[in-house]
């Protein structure tokens, strides 16, 4: 773990758990979750959310985060899990 994009990652990883414990976030699933998972399967797409993705989720609904912080810190946690 010693190059400098695993511990850019990991800390992304940390980020979005502080984040979370720092505005009290937890992911509750919404209505429309469950109906984008259907589509999801039936296009034939296998795509499940871990838990940090599903924090880093809620704290974009939830307005402690913008579209643009999300999608950086979700493409630097992607490469930590070598996605």
């Amino acid at each position: 773990m010693g190059d400098a994009t695993s511990i850019k990652a990991l800390a992304a990883q940390d980020e979005i758990l502080a984040l979370a414990r720092k505005h009290g976030v937890t992911y509750k699933p919404m209505p429309l979750d469950k109906f984008g998972e259907a589509m999801s399967r039936l296009a034939g797409d296998d795509v499940e959310l871990d838990d940090t993705e599903l924090l880093l989720l809620a704290l974009e609904r939830a307005g402690h985060l913008s579209a643009k912080d999300a999608n950086r810190l979700h493409v630097a946690y992607m490469k930590q899990q070598d996605r």
